[in-house]
């Protein structure tokens, strides 16, 4: 039998993103049983509540995650290997957050989400941006096997670091279409707009974390640009925690005089989603760069249009259910966004199509996608 060991750290320390496609492959992996010896593994001491959360029993390190990185990466060790706490010798190690532990693991996966800290300096604290700037390269260089999010990662692990095509595996996000699908109870709508302040009347929504990367201030010109050529009646909603480098997306509301019009909710409850993308007239998501987007596909899956740009993988995510703009373009942005505000028919044709789109992204086909390159390396 393969002894197979994932390492889980994601799926419980990250909410949203990597943390969210991390438990969806695991548990859909687990369901699939594709009859592996699955072995979990949390970098860092676990929480009860934590080793509850998890779907099949945990292995811990004693040692606090951030003295493990110390160790492994700052320092260069190679000890103690993963296999000290997972219960013996591996067949395949499986790391799924960009840097590679020691391991004597007779084949070693990386999964790189994106190559966002190379190409957005800004898109992660500079020490922590230096930090991956050099431990990611090395452990790409020390993995058997890469795994992407996107087809548009994996272009850029063969531009960046010409890591050869037969390589790389394309392992996609999903969405749980159990949840993540329209919302048409009104009693269900209303409450999710109680429950972050937001009024009477249509909406659009942002989310993702406050940073540079996810282009709010551009957002927020761009819809006063469109508020004043087309008395836009719509509010903007930008849901999510605050990141790095946050203050200029609230000054920007507060120099273009929007207080009342742009409002931030902060982070939103996981359970709350569905509605909320349900309740908005459609998203706007006009990152600069993505290594998969989940939160497009979550919204298409609500039967919710998209606003997104047409870099990096948004294409991918999006499919025809999105309508694409230049999102370094203020302008490009603003025409989006009176397009698809004024646009009933629009909204319409993109809803059917972003469904059909969205259906396609199930967290069983991921998990055949993990099989498949399990099945590459041994």
């Amino acid at each position: 039998m393969t002894v197979l060991a994932i390492d889980y750290t994601p799926a419980l320390r990250q909410q949203a993103g990597i943390g969210r496609i991390v438990r969806g492959q695991v548990q859909a992996l687990i369901e699939a049983n594709p009859g592996y010896d699955l072995r979990l593994f949390v970098i860092g001491p676990i929480s009860p509540a934590e080793r509850e959360a998890a779907p099949l029993p945990v292995a811990s390190t004693p040692i606090s995650e951030r003295n493990m990185v110390r160790i492994w990466h700052r320092l260069n060790s190679p000890f103690p290997r993963v296999e000290t706490f997972t219960g013996g010798p591996l067949d395949i190690l499986h790391a799924t957050d960009f840097v590679l532990p020691p391991s004597r693991a007779r084949r070693k996966l990386l999964t790189v989400h994106d190559l966002a800290f190379l190409f957005y300096p800004d898109a992660a604290m500079p020490g922590l941006q230096r930090y991956l700037n050099v431990v990611v390269p090395r452990s790409v260089n020390r993995a058997d096997h890469i795994l992407a999010d996107s087809h548009n990662t994996a272009a850029d692990l063969q531009e960046q670091w010409r890591v050869p095509p037969e390589q790389i595996t394309v392992v996609q996000g999903a969405v749980e279409h159990d949840r993540f699908r329209p919302v048409e109870d009104e009693g269900a709508l209303d409450r999710v707009r109680t429950r972050y302040g937001i009024g009477p009347g249509p909406f659009i929504l942002g989310l993702s974390r406050l940073e540079p990367r996810k282009n709010f201030a551009r957002l927020i010109r761009a819809f006063a640009l469109a508020r004043a050529e087309g008395r836009l009646p719509h509010q903007l909603i930008i849901g999510g925690s605050k990141g790095w480098l946050y203050d200029e997306i609230f000054a920007t509301v507060q120099e273009l005089g929007l207080t009342d019009a742009v409002r931030f909710p902060g982070f939103i409850d996981d359970a709350d989603l569905p509605a909320l993308y349900s309740a908005a007239e459609f998203f706007a998501y006009p990152s600069l760069y993505e290594g998969f987007g989940l939160p497009i596909v979550e919204a298409l899956a609500c039967g919710t249009p998209v606003l997104t740009g047409d870099n990096s993988c948004l294409p991918e995510a999006g499919g025809d259910g999105a309508l694409y703009v230049d999102a370094e373009s203020i302008e490009d942005i603003a025409q989006g966004l009176l397009g698809l505000a004024k646009d009933a028919d629009l909204r319409a044709r993109l809803r059917a199509a972003g469904l059909a789109h969205a259906a396609h992204f199930t967290w069983q086909r991921s998990a055949q996608q993990l099989i498949d390159a399990y099945a590459k390396v041994l």
